[in-house]
Formats: C-alpha cells, sequence, structure tokens
C-alpha cells in the first residue's frame, strides 16, 4: 500500500456537503466574474498566490528549475522562469529558457498533417503504405487518420528490449525495432499511445512534402511565427549558446537575456542526473521539439485560429474525441486529451530529463491557457496547471476550498473511473474493501444526489505501519477515494493529502508517507487519464 492516501469518512462527507453547498453560477454571473477577474494583479487560488503554490510544488519535488506562461487569448500576460535552468552553471530559468517539450512534439506534428492535407498533398484518410510503402504488412492499412487517434495498435519502440535511449537512431531504425511484432489490436478499436504513431506521421510529412520533418516544421510553424526559442537538438550546435561565456552579455547583444537549453534530469537512487540533450533526438516526431513556456503560448494563440491550420471543419477533426469503427467516443486525440469541461483539452508528458504540460480552455466564457515545463524528468504537472488556471478565471477547478483535498478531473463518467481505479488496485494485489453509492442509496430514501461513489481499500502492511507509529490513524485508514460528478456534469477523483494528514496525526515515517502519496497520483492518475 505504499504511496496511498488515507481518507475518513468524515472528509468524505465534508466534501461532498461542500460540493453540494456550491451553486452554479448563472451564465450572467460567470460573465461577471470572468471580467472581473481578467486582469486582475493579485491572482490567488485558495489563498495562495502563483508564486506560492509553484515554489512549494518544486520544493516538493525538488524541481531544479521551472517555466510557466499563461495565455488570456490574445495576450501572454505572464510568463516567468523559476529556479535553474542548470545545477552545474549559473543559469537562471527565464522566460526565453528552451526545454525538451516531449509529448507536447506531437501537437506539432498533427498541426504539420493537416497542412499539409490542406495543401492536398497528403490524404489523412489514406492508408499510410501510401506513403511508406516498405512497411510491414500489418502496419500498411492502418490510416494516417488512426496514427493521429493513436489508434493503430502499432507497438511503442521505446517498449522494445533492444532500445536504448542513449543510442543514437535514425527514425527507420526505431520503427525497425518493432517491425516483427503483431499489432496489439485491430487498427480503429482501441486508443493506445505509441511514440511509433508519430514516428510514422514525421516520415509521412517528410515524404509528402519533400522536406525533412525538421525544415517543414522549421518553415511553416516556427518561422512564420518568429520562435525564436523553438528548435531541435540538432540545431544547438550551430548556436552561440553552447559557448556559454555569460560574461560576454556586455558586449554583445545575443547574450543579453539569451535562448538557452535547460540541462534535464532524472533522479536515481535520491540524487538528480542530468541526461544528454540528444536523448531527446531519438523521440523525432513524436517528443524531439525544444521550447521555452512563451513559445509554446504564442503558437497556442495561433492555433487558435486559422493562422496554422486555415480551415474550420479540420480544426473540428483534430480537436475532439477520437471515434472509434464500433461508436465509442475516446476522449483523447493526437495526443491531447478532453475533459467534460467544455472546450477544455491538455496535452502532457515526459522525456529524458523534462516534463512538460499544456491545457486549453477553449470556451469563449475561460480562454485561458496554461504552459508548464520542467527539468526533471516524471513530473505530474496538472495539478498544479489547473490551480493556476482556476487563479485566473475561477470555476475551472472543482470548486472545493482546502488545499487538504487533493482533486483530479477524469476524462470518464463515474462508473468507469470507479471501475478503471478498481482495475488498477487489482493490478497491484491492492483490495478493496467496499464501494458505496450514495447516489443509489439516496434514492432508496427518496433523495437525489448525482453520482457519487466511494472506494475503500488499502494494504495492512502498510497501514500497520503508519499506526504503529501513531495508533490514532487508524481512525482515518483504510483508505478512500470519492468519485462524484458536479452541477457542470464534470467528473472528479478526490482524496485526502497523505502529507496533511500524517501531519495532523504526528507520523514521523516519512518515507512510508512519501511512497503513499506518489502511489496515489500514479493511481489516480491512471485511472482519470486516457494515456
Amino acid at each position: 500500500m505504499a504511496g496511498q492516501r488515507m481518507i475518513s469518512f468524515r472528509s468524505i462527507v465534508a466534501v461532498v456537503l461542500a460540493l453540494l453547498a456550491v451553486p452554479a453560477l448563472a451564465p450572467a454571473d460567470a460573465a461577471a466574474q470572468a471580467e472581473t477577474v481578467r486582469g486582475k494583479a493579485a491572482l490567488s487560488v485558495r489563498g495562495k498566490f502563483i508564486d506560492q503554490r509553484i515554489a512549494e510544488f518544486m520544493e516538493k519535488h525538488d524541481v531544479p528549475g521551472l517555466a510557466m506562461a499563461i495565455v488570456q487569448a490574445p495576450y501572454i500576460p505572464r510568463s516567468a522562469g523559476y529556479g535553474r535552468a542548470s545545477l552545474t552553471d549559473d543559469e537562471l530559468a527565464s522566460t526565453r529558457t528552451m526545454w525538451n517539450i516531449g509529448p507536447l512534439t506531437q501537437a506539432f506534428t498533427a498541426v504539420a498533417v493537416f497542412q499539409l492535407h490542406e495543401a492536398q498533398k497528403l490524404d489523412i484518410r489514406a492508408a499510410i503504405g501510401k506513403y511508406l510503402p516498405d512497411l510491414p504488412a500489418a502496419w500498411a492499412q492502418v490510416t494516417v487518420f488512426e496514427l493521429l487517434q493513436h489508434a493503430s495498435g502499432i507497438p511503442d519502440y521505446r517498449t522494445s528490449p533492444e532500445f536504448k535511449e542513449g543510442a543514437s537512431y535514425k527514425p527507420a531504425e526505431l520503427a525497425a525495432l518493432v517491425s516483427a511484432q503483431p499489432l496489439l489490436f485491430k487498427s480503429g478499436t482501441q486508443v493506445r499511445m505509441s511514440a511509433t504513431d508519430f514516428l510514422l506521421l514525421g516520415l509521412i510529412v517528410e515524404r509528402a512534402s519533400g522536406l525533412s520533418f525538421h525544415d517543414f516544421i522549421t518553415r511553416h510553424q516556427i518561422e512564420p511565427l518568429g520562435l525564436r526559442a523553438t528548435m531541435f537538438a540538432e540545431d544547438f550546435a550551430t548556436k552561440s549558446f553552447l559557448e556559454r561565456p555569460h560574461k560576454r552579455f556586455t558586449s554583445e547583444v545575443p547574450y543579453v537575456n539569451p535562448v538557452e537549453p535547460a540541462v534535464g534530469y532524472r533522479e536515481i537512487a535520491g540524487k538528480l542526473v542530468a541526461v544528454d540533450p540528444k536523448a531527446s533526438s531519438n523521440l523525432f516526431a513524436f517528443g524531439s521539439l525544444w521550447s521555452s513556456a512563451e513559445d509554446i503560448s504564442a503558437w497556442d494563440i495561433a492555433l487558435a485560429g486559422s493562422i496554422l491550420v486555415k480551415s474550420a471543419d479540420n480544426r473540428a477533426l483534430l480537436y475532439k474525441p477520437t471515434t472509434l469503427e464500433n461508436g465509442t467516443a475516446v476522449p483523447a486525440m493526437a495526443g491531447w486529451e478532453f475533459t467534460r469541461h467544455p472546450g477544455f483539452m491538455e496535452i502532457k508528458g515526459s522525456s529524458p530529463g523534462f516534463s512538460a504540460y499544456l491545457s486549453r480552455f477553449t470556451a469563449a466564457s475561460d480562454l485561458v491557457c496554461v504552459t508548464l515545463l520542467a527539468n526533471k524528468e516524471g513530473l505530474d504537472l496538472t495539478g498544479l496547471a489547473r490551480d493556476i488556471a482556476e487563479a485566473y478565471k475561477a470555476g475551472l477547478g472543482a470548486d472545493i476550498e482546502s488545499d487538504s483535498i487533493v482533486t483530479r478531473e477524469s476524462k470518464f463518467p463515474v462508473d468507469e473511473t470507479v471501475a478503471r481505479l478498481e482495475a488498477q488496485l487489482a493490478a497491484r494485489k491492492i483490495p478493496v474493501f467496499a464501494t458505496f453509492d450514495h447516489a443509489d442509496n439516496a434514492q432508496k430514501i427518496g433523495m437525489e444526489l448525482r453520482p457519487t461513489k466511494v472506494i475503500v481499500f488499502g494494504n495492512p502492511q502498510v497501514g500497520t505501519k503508519l499506526m504503529q507509529d501513531k495508533q490514532a490513524i487508524a481512525l482515518d485508514l483504510p483508505l478512500r477515494l470519492s468519485v462524484w460528478e458536479d452541477a457542470r456534469k464534470r467528473v472528479w477523483v478526490s482524496y485526502p493529502s497523505v502529507g496533511d494528514l500524517a501531519g495532523q496525526y504526528g507520523v514521523k515515517n516519512t518515507a512510508v508517507v512519501s511512497a503513499m502519496e506518489r502511489l496515489l497520483e500514479v493511481l489516480v492518475a491512471r485511472s482519470t487519464d486516457v494515456y
């Protein structure tokens, strides 16, 4: 039960009652609130300013450096760097620091595909064998659109035993690592993220355009938008920042607020170890781009209209849930994921040494986008980004006024989210002791309640360690997760912060508490996200 969080029945009741007591904003009230918040200088959520939340997150997760940028279209009202871009050089994270954006690269690749589609050089409904004739027979009939949907069934080359992250590969060599493997499922019937899907899309972009993937992205997205801090790792050798002679800023303009790549880190045996930036090159069209948070935000503004993808119909295809052959809608497309918050979409993930996150609230009443980039691998930036968005526009979060309750929006309905949680627990052999359906109980006594379920679960081996430390914590064991639907039909998973709970009881076993926190984060993330 390492990494799990403890929730008392009293806490669950308090959360549910608080949610039921929050009135939904009328359209006029929502518009007035949006007008009041937009442009407000003092931005906070649950009593803490944005900078404080970022500082606490970085300290808790031992993050060397982080960059944030906010879009309130058509403006970027805030862009900032926090911490260090490198732990060995005197380099601060700044508005022009470049970070490997990892899976966010998919969004640029998807735009490139639709740009070629609009130029009639590529048919998104065509089988990929039309553009890549030397593919394995099992892959050839997969369509370009199924690659975009991550519905191909083609295995991810990163899972191949022969894949070596530190080695240098050509795209065709990466595809060859899994070319002999069968499809994981019939194309068009499931969704599963695979870096191979976007590797193939990158090769298709090259074949259809007659340019390298690098040159097509540069000419059709980076240069037209003037993104000075966006490039590929192979571009570093031609840039003066690699010399890093910072004293030259006193006499040479390029060194004044310079564009520089951050050094990426991963945690090994409790220590941060630098990762070679060349490792990002193997991610090709899936994750090889480097950019600043400010550049990503400028690109995001262009994405909102017809600057990058001209046709509204094509934009609608690109940014809506995937529909499978059997009619099932999967809330994901081209690396983006969609929740039930109207117009909300996010894309995120890790790459060697880095973590990245971009969210877009595209409804006319919202228009807030958050970019977070950090030079530590394996971070989940989702909760921090949602808090920042909530600071800019009230109503974008879960309306829970307590930092001691961790809440994450699910992409799935309540029942499906619960089933996914139970499957995750079963996979880890963590027993579920009970599942309470409060809406069903309410109906039995003639009352109404929006869908609300609570899962009670735990591992006595871990729980006992906590009780041996502070026996009174038994009051909040076993653990509980609440899955509930709010008045806007959004679905959330909530649980008390293990760290806060342990602090209330004076638990000293910090190793167990930290492990429980991490496991719950992973458990909930994998149950609420598509990828």
